[in-house]
């Protein structure tokens, strides 16, 4: 019986805060950035990758084990800076970057803030964007999801859930309570069919001092030099595909995976289908630089 390897948690502190990690596997190093903010990194273990790699999770800040920001700031080169610190941490020189959603945002502007760090990125079901138009999308891309599972009583409130909170507004997030209760309830639709794929645990964190902010790299995708890997579900309604064929289209220096059976849990819902195509990516670099 194949057992999954031993995790090591492991934490280092910048600016006073602590970030948490764990390190799991061996191999070459990859750094994992979950998604959210605020979601627990537990969902994105990949034990798949971990007989050829060295998985290192980040538990983001303001999540999990590690701590909230005192001045709210959870910018995305901020969370660059305490993955930079954890890379430094491990003695890791450079390093693959797997972000996930939010932790695609980081990736990126990794990719543009530290280059002299990385083998290369594995941006998977994110996006160039986040602001009021790729929430106006999401809203679109959730209506399509009601309509196409009408009969399902789990998918309309879905859409009602999602509708209270992002545009009608009359629910509100203000507490780990109710941050755990929309994103429950809007779960289904970040997958491809929720009911063949079964209940996916989730913990949260909600920081009342986190600032919003809008992050936009459309504009400099061109001067991430290094190799990425851009994975998407077809199903994804948070970060459609459209999005992944963008950011394959800007780099100059990118391979595009579609997971047709997959929403924005591929790793998950294709899981044999999401690690090969990882570590194909990384025996491709790792020939091609004669390692």
């Amino acid at each position: 019986m194949n057992q999954e390897p031993a995790v090591e948690k492991r934490t280092v502190i910048v600016d006073g805060v602590r970030q948490v990690y764990r390190v799991a596997g061996e191999g070459p190093v990859c750094l994992v950035h979950s998604g959210g903010p605020g979601v627990h990194p537990e969902y994105l273990r990949l034990p798949g990758l971990e007989g050829r790699l060295t998985m290192v999770y980040v538990d983001p800040v303001g999540c999990g084990d590690s701590d909230l920001l005192p001045d709210g700031d959870y910018s995305v080169s901020r969370y660059g800076r305490f993955a930079e610190a954890v890379l430094d941490d491990i003695g890791a020189r450079t390093a693959y970057f797997l972000g996930h959603s939010h932790g695609g945002f980081v990736a990126l502007q990794f990719g543009l803030d530290h280059p002299d760090r990385l083998d290369g990125l594995i941006l998977y079901d994110t996006a160039p964007a986040f602001g009021p138009d790729e929430r106006e999308a999401a809203t679109k891309e959730m209506a399509a999801f009601v309509q196409r599972w009408a009969d399902r009583p789990e998918a309309v409130e879905a859409g009602r859930i999602w509708d209270a909170v992002n545009v009608s507004r009359t629910m509100a997030i203000t507490d780990d309570e109710s941050f755990g209760h929309y994103l429950r309830g809007i779960l289904p639709a970040y997958f491809a069919d929720h009911r063949r794929t079964g209940e996916v645990a989730v913990a949260v964190t909600h920081d009342p001092n986190r600032r919003p902010e809008n992050w936009d790299v459309r504009d400099r995708l061109g001067a991430i030099g290094v190799p990425a890997l851009v994975i998407v579900g077809t199903h994804d309604f948070i970060c459609p595909p459209r999005l992944a064929y963008e950011l394959h289209a800007g780099m100059p220096d990118a391979r595009l995976c579609e997971l047709r059976e997959s929403g924005h849990f591929g790793h998950i819902e294709q899981a044999d289908a999401f690690a090969a195509a990882v570590l194909d990516f990384v025996r491709e670099q790792r020939t091609g630089n004669g390692e």
